[in-house]
Order: C-alpha cells, then sequence, then structure tokens
C-alpha cells in the first residue's frame, strides 16, 4: 500500500508553488521599481493587487500546478506564457479604458512583461530539480497498472524507464491473452490478472495512474474499463496505437466538432530555420561560388549547373541542382558504360552511385570530395524544394524499388542537403537498406536540436573530406 499522506505532501507543494509565484510576480514588480528609482505610488499598488488576483486566476485556470511527470520542459513554459498573457492581456485594456499608462514607467513594465514567465519557468525548473531529488530515493512516487500487456504496454514500459525521474512505478500489467499464473511476468512486472479483474483490483490497492494500452479494436473492453473504475480513485489515460504506423509526429485537430489526425509534420519551425541558414550561406559564400562556376566553364565549356529530377514533399517532383562533376553528356555515356562493365554495373544497380566513376571531371572530384557540389542546392531550399538537414533526394525508383513499406513517411517531409546519411559513413554505405533506415529515423526523430548537431558534424565531415565521392 502507498502512503496516501504522499498526496497531500504532492498537494500542499503545489498549493506552495502557486503561492509563490502569484508572489514572485509581485516582488519582481518591486524589485524594478526600485531599481530604476521609480516612486511607488497608489497606482503601482493598483496594478500589484489587480495582477495578483489576475494571476490567481490565471495560473489555476491553465493548469500550471498538474502533474508535469513526464512532461518536456518546453511544453510547460508553454503553458507559463500562455497563462502570463491572460494576465497582461487585462492590464492593457485597463490602462487603455482608465487612460493611466502614463503614470507607470514603460521600462519597468516592458521588463516585468518580458522577462516574469522566465522568472516563474526557472522557478518551476527548481522545483522539478528538488522533486526529482526527492524521487530518486524513492519517495513522492505514483504506482500505475497497465491495461494490455502487448506491444503498447512493454513500449510504455520501455519509456518509462528511459524518464525514472518521473517518479511512476508500474505495479503489473492486466491482460486477458496471457494466462494468469502465480510467477507470470512481462518485462519483469507481474501479470495481476484479466481486464475484468482490474476494477477490483483498484478498490482493494491504492493506485494513481491506470494506463489502457489496447489496441483501439477493442473499444469494448476500453468502454468497460472507463466505466467501471473512474470512480475508484486513479486516474485514467489511454495510449493510442498509433504508434504501429509510425505517426510520432501526428498532431490532433478539430475540424467542426469533428476531431481529425494531421499525418502532416509540423515543420513551420524548419522552413525559418532554412529560409535564415541558406540565405546566411549563399551571401557569405558567393566569391567561392563565383569561382567554381568559373573553374567548371574553363574546364570544358559545358554548363555550371547540373539538373536532376528528384522526389520531395508528398511525392512531387523538382530540379535538384548541383554544380557539374562529370562530363557533358554523361548521362548518355553510363548506358554503355555499365554494358561493358558488369562490376559497375552491379555496384550501380546497389548504391546507385560508382565510387570511381570515370565520367568526373578533375574539377568535379574535388567539388564532390568537399561537397562544395551541392550548394547550389541552397537555392533548392529558398525555393521551398528542400531544406537544409533532411532524409536524402532520391529518384522516383528508389522511391519505389528500396522505399516500399517507408514511402509515405519520406514524402511526409522535404529531403535535406544534409542529414544522418552523410554524418555517419557518408557514400560509404554499401547497403541501401541502411539508408533507408537512415533516412527513416531522421523522419521519426528530427528537432532543431539534432538539425543543429547534424549541421556541426557535416562541416567538420566537409573539412575532412571522408567518406565522398
Amino acid at each position: 500500500m502507498i502512503n496516501t499522506s504522499l498526496r497531500e505532501q504532492s498537494s500542499f507543494i503545489a498549493k506552495l508553488l502557486y503561492l509563490l509565484d502569484c508572489l514572485l510576480v509581485i516582488g519582481f514588480l518591486a524589485l524594478l521599481v526600485g531599481w530604476y528609482h521609480v516612486e511607488w505610488n497608489i497606482y503601482y499598488t493598483r496594478l500589484a493587487a489587480i495582477t495578483f488576483v489576475l494571476c490567481l486566476i490565471s495560473f489555476q485556470s491553465f493548469q500550471l500546478y498538474r502533474s508535469w511527470r513526464g512532461w518536456q520542459l518546453y511544453m510547460e513554459f508553454i503553458a507559463i506564457a500562455k497563462a502570463w498573457g491572460a494576465v497582461i492581456g487585462p492590464l492593457l485594456f485597463y490602462f487603455f479604458i482608465f487612460k493611466i499608462s502614463i503614470a507607470y514607467s514603460r521600462a519597468v513594465f516592458l521588463i516585468w512583461s518580458i522577462f516574469t514567465p522566465l522568472l516563474i519557468f526557472c522557478v518551476h525548473i527548481i522545483a522539478r530539480k528538488i522533486l526529482r531529488y526527492v524521487r530518486a530515493r524513492g519517495k513522492n512516487i505514483r504506482r500505475a497498472v497497465i491495461a494490455g500487456a502487448g506491444d503498447l504496454g512493454m513500449n510504455l514500459v520501455k519509456e518509462l524507464e528511459t524518464i525514472p525521474w518521473a517518479g511512476i512505478e508500474i505495479m503489473g500489467f492486466f491482460d486477458d491473452k496471457i494466462t494468469h499464473s502465480p510467477g507470470l511476468s512481462v518485462m519483469d512486472k507481474p501479470v495481476l490478472g484479466e481486464i475484468s479483474e482490474l476494477a477490483q483490483y483498484l478498490k482493494l490497492h491504492d493506485v494513481d495512474y491506470v494506463y489502457i494500452a489496447l489496441p483501439m479494436r477493442a473499444e469494448k473492453k476500453i468502454f468497460t474499463i472507463l466505466r467501471e473504475c473512474r470512480s475508484l480513485g486513479a486516474r485514467i489515460f489511454l495510449i493510442p496505437d498509433l504508434y504501429l504506423f509510425g505517426l510520432h509526429h501526428a498532431e490532433l485537430q478539430s475540424l467542426g466538432k469533428l476531431l481529425i489526425l494531421n499525418f502532416n509534420p509540423n515543420t513551420d519551425w524548419k522552413r525559418g530555420f532554412d529560409i535564415a541558414f541558406a540565405g546566411m550561406v549563399l551571401l557569405f559564400s558567393w566569391p567561392l561560388l563565383a569561382l567554381i562556376a568559373l573553374l567548371i566553364k574553363v574546364e570544358d565549356g559545358g554548363p555550371i549547373i547540373y539538373r536532376h529530377t528528384r522526389v520531395t514533399a508528398a511525392g512531387k517532383t523538382f530540379n535538384c541542382l548541383k554544380f557539374r562533376t562529370m562530363r557533358v553528356n554523361a548521362d548518355r555515356e553510363l548506358a554503355d558504360l555499365l554494358a561493358d562493365n558488369p562490376a559497375l554495373k552491379e555496384e550501380w544497380e546497389r548504391t546507385y552511385k560508382i565510387k570511381n566513376d570515370p565520367r568526373v571531371t578533375r574539377i568535379g572530384r574535388f567539388l564532390r570530395r568537399t561537397s562544395l557540389d551541392e550548394f547550389p542546392q541552397f537555392i533548392n531550399v529558398l525555393r521551398g524544394e528542400m531544406s537544409v538537414v533532411g532524409a536524402r533526394p532520391i529518384v522516383g525508383k528508389e522511391l519505389e524499388y528500396f522505399y516500399r513499406e517507408s514511402a509515405g513517411r519520406y514524402c511526409s517531409m522535404k529531403p535535406g542537403i544534409t542529414g544522418p546519411w552523410q554524418v555517419g559513413r557518408r557514400s560509404d554505405i554499401d547497403d541501401y537498406q541502411e539508408r533507408v533506415e537512415l533516412d527513416d529515423w531522421y523522419i521519426l526523430n528530427y528537432s532543431l536540436w539534432t538539425d543543429i548537431k547534424i549541421i556541426a558534424r557535416t562541416i567538420y565531415i566537409m573539412f575532412s573530406r571522408n567518406g565522398a565521392y
């Protein structure tokens, strides 16, 4: 049995943090007024009183003191920012209605408005650290059971094991497909009984969370759990089995009264980053790019840019730009080259590349080794056809023959100039399936921090000249 005083203690901590946040807002205002040597008058007293009341209402309304166990930090910051916005909005309206904004220091109000949510967030981070320290010592733990011992339930256990600071202890599973017997366990967690026995278990034991990890087709069992168990003291959560489709970035949205699942990854931030990064690269590298263009032209008088059809988001095609690194009419030479050399033909069919390609020019070999041949693709990025970081740009045949089940995921995002394939072993990867898996990994795990790390690693590899041809 879990000590019920832990819940009371947790509730007390939440109330204490709630009061501390409201007082912190007023204290920060007073500190800024003193720092800027502004006289504290009746107007500031009224502002403090109104703000305190608004904070009491807003902070609770936006659920800042819910259990954030297992949540990412940025989600809590977003909630704090929204709650603070709900305070600032009425204050600005108050200034406008009563025409009293002149009574306040603009510098004080501006700094107070901008930095207060950051200050509250810092306090919440400290509170999280303290709770993690406490939970690491076996206190303030929440106990949970899982309804469903299949892949979904096991994945939940694995995920919780990666975030021990959340303080959630899995007591065991309930499942109808596994014969219940003494000592039976799944992932070292005991099987406590069948789904029908869950309600009785909750009546006899102190359980905080019930995670329903059943497939959506088991709607009758899910409804039974909701009907029988919601009044037995535990909070109930449903883990949707969408992961089976690789929809890690799927987003739940509303369309009127209907809920819909958006299968298109949210890449708005990515587009802004792409434009800024590509613009800077082209701005600072144009003298080098002009020199490369001149050298290509001087070598054989052929075109500077090579255009090749590639696949982008939603399966559309575009002309991917590169500095030309092969002889003029190299595409026409390929068929004869492969017909005369079975080894090269096998290599081409396996990787769609030839390591020691005789068609490559002298300047082209240097450009490939340094990846400078790909710099025109930053123009593709500005056009919105590519991203700085993403999966490899591929042709339609590659998508059809090699990606198969992964084709839908590949077409959910734009291809990148660089990606995990380039910061790994680049062109040294002989197994095409490994390339597909790297692309899959990126599409399912992309983030701003991942993009920054890949870009940094790419720059290092460019100078080391490793694995490109």
